[in-house]
């Protein structure tokens, strides 16, 4: 079977503004991380892998009967392009493109990935990027024919350089969920997101 379109969640950081991992915090009955799955679980995706790191064990058991796969980022330290670059090489070639969605943004629904895959399908576009109120935020896709590109990208830099050298091939989509800016970094954050 074509993969087309696949979900990485990245999901392997320590958590280090919040103190513990965040991913395990209470979000409407289940976790923070649940919820990040079960909404790219209802997208139109065909795929979703999650890459692992700092609390791997803590969160398998959560996810085990869960219809996704998982690869474990041994240089999770590294920060977060080193989870893209892991995700990447974990998947086959003949997927068209993939979609990097964020661990820590619960509040995303599958509606704002179904609509980047239309507008990629529609467009042709390689970078689809969501936007609020003339903000970009996340998930974001790509298209896979940058896969090389993003193999052999500077860790200081990260996807930044990848969306400024291709400014030409991006799409942005207007969407009524101000949850694609948040995300959930600190004790903060987390007391202020309804949950």
């Amino acid at each position: 079977m074509k993969i087309s379109i696949s979900t990485l969640i990245l999901a392997a950081g320590e958590s280090k503004r919040m103190g513990k991992s965040k991913l395990l915090l209470p979000y409407q009955n289940t976790t923070i991380i649940e919820n990040v799955i079960k909404n790219s679980l209802s997208s139109r995706s065909d795929k979703t892998v999650m890459v692992l790191g700092a609390y791997r064990k803590k969160i398998l058991p959560l996810i085990k009967d869960l219809p996704l796969s998982t690869v474990y980022n041994p240089d999770y330290k590294q920060g977060m392009l080193s989870s893209i670059q892991c995700g990447l090489r974990s998947l086959p070639l003949n997927t068209q493109a993939v979609i990097i969605v964020l661990s820590d943004q619960p509040g995303i629904p599958g509606q704002v990935i179904d609509l980047l895959i239309e507008n990629f399908h529609r467009t042709k576009k390689g970078i689809i990027l969501p936007t609020y109120r003339q903000k970009r935020g996340h998930p974001i896709l790509i298209d896979f024919k940058y896969r090389d590109e993003i193999l052999n990208l500077s860790p200081d830099i990260g996807l930044r350089a990848l969306v400024h050298n291709h400014s030409d091939d991006i799409l942005e989509v207007p969407v009524d969920y101000p949850n694609i800016l948040k995300d959930i970094d600190t004790p903060d954050d987390y007391k202020n997101t309804r949950h």
